[in-house]
This record gives structure tokens, sequence and C-alpha cells, in this order.
């Protein structure tokens, strides 16, 4: 995985050198992780050119992840129109020939405009959407409803701060220093730095979801994992060319 950069130790694995330019520096705080087994075959369409689903512990896996972005840096300039908004994202877990290891992200849904059509400039599958955390005593959660009720989801947490998630399986789903796109027929990996998550286990108090059915892969029950972050600031790198 290249070069530590903030001196990460086991079992965190080192993320990737990020060098200047840098494109953009994000916060993401009060992170929900939820992850469900899917085997390799379902995954397997969704990929570009040149990546293939990273399987570990005999499966691949579809999170579905809720957190607030606080603050937004294009290079290192605060983006002030950018503002805080909260993101809904539904992913895929990649693997590229070159090595790299990351995310495939089948949609992101945030309460923003701003940021949704700068994405989808780049053809990332942002979604405008009426999006917002919500708190309950100790729980954490996320409510997404996109505009013409094309979808809605729902879910909330309570983290147990007394215990960290350090076990294997918790930082494979968590530790992926990068994104797998594709961009004009070519897929490229933009590599992301941050520190490891401060990372804990979590019990789920409620949960409705149509987001991972609306991305085509349905999915049964309750998440097999559920996790919980305060969260990192993060740094984005050049892209570079995978396939």
């Amino acid at each position: 995985m290249g070069t530590p950069v903030h001196g990460t130790e086991d079992p965190w694995p080192a993320g990737p050198r990020v060098t200047p330019p840098i494109l953009m520096a994000q916060t993401w705080a009060g992170t929900v992780f939820l992850h469900w087994r899917i085997p390799a075959s379902a995954a397997a369409p969704y990929m570009p050119p040149g990546v293939e689903p990273d399987v570990f512990h005999g499966s691949t896996w579809v999170g579905l992840i809720g957190f607030r972005a606080p603050q937004t840096e294009l290079g290192r300039v605060p983006v002030p129109f950018f503002g805080s908004f909260t993101e809904v994202n539904v992913r895929l877990y990649s693997r590229g020939r070159d090595g790299s290891r990351g995310v495939l992200f089948l949609s992101l849904d945030a309460s923003r405009l701003v940021p949704v059509l700068a994405a989808r400039s780049l053809r990332i599958p942002y979604v405008w959407s009426r999006c917002r955390p919500t708190r309950s005593g100790w729980g954490v959660g996320y409510d997404v409803e996109r505009f013409g009720r094309q979808a809605r989801s729902s879910f909330a947490v309570v983290p147990d701060y007394a215990r960290q998630a350090d076990d294997g399986l918790s930082v494979l789903l968590t530790a992926r220093f990068g994104l797998h796109a594709a961009f004009a027929g070519r897929t490229a990996f933009i590599p992301i730095s941050h520190r490891p998550w401060p990372l804990h286990p979590a019990r789920l108090t409620h949960f409705h979801d149509e987001l991972v059915p609306a991305a085509g892969l349905p999915v049964e029950g309750p998440p097999d994992t559920v996790h919980y972050s305060p969260g990192v600031r993060t740094l984005f790198g050049s892209p570079r060319r995978v396939a």
C-alpha cells in the first residue's frame, strides 16, 4: 500500500502517499458503516475495465455509508459555497490490475446541490437529495429522501465507545485509501490519505433502506456488520490511469 503517511501501525495498513497537487481535502464526521456480504459475481458487472471485486473472508461486500462533510477544500483553499453537507453512499470494494485497492461508488446522495453538480461533471454518480443526520440519545443516524420519491433510506446506530473495532474484517471494510472510477472509457484510481479511523462497533437501532436495492443489489435482512467512527480528515491526490 505504499509508505505510511501518518505513522500508522498494525492492524491498520499504510495508505498511499498523497503528494501535491492535492485535489481536495475533506472532513468526514459522524460516519456510520453498514455492510452486507454479497457474492463476487453480483459485484463484477459494475466493475470498470481493469478492476475486479475485492474479495476477502470469502466474499465481497456492499456498503451503505452515511457521514457529514463539515468542511471541504479544493486544493488547500476552503470553498464556502460548498458549505457543510450530508452524504449517504452505496459502494462496492475494488482491486485494480496495478494492485490498487479502493471503493467503487454506485450512488452518492448529498444534501447540497453545488458539490453534486461538481461531482457529476466528473461522472461521479452523485444525487441531490433531502439528506440529513439524526440524533436520539446516544444514537447516530441518517435520513435520505430522493426528490420525486425515487428512493428513501433511514438508519440509526448506537456506538459502543468502550470497544475498538480493529479486527481484520473491520479494517478491510474501512481502510480503503482510494476510489476507482470510469472516465471517458478509461479507468482511474484516485488516492485518498487519512489517519486510521477511530472505529467502534455499533448496534443497529433503526433501519429501512431502498438505496442499495435501487443500485441493483437487493440484500436481505439487517447488515452483517455495523460500525461507527467520529471521523477523519482526508486528502485526495491526483488520479492515475488503471486501464
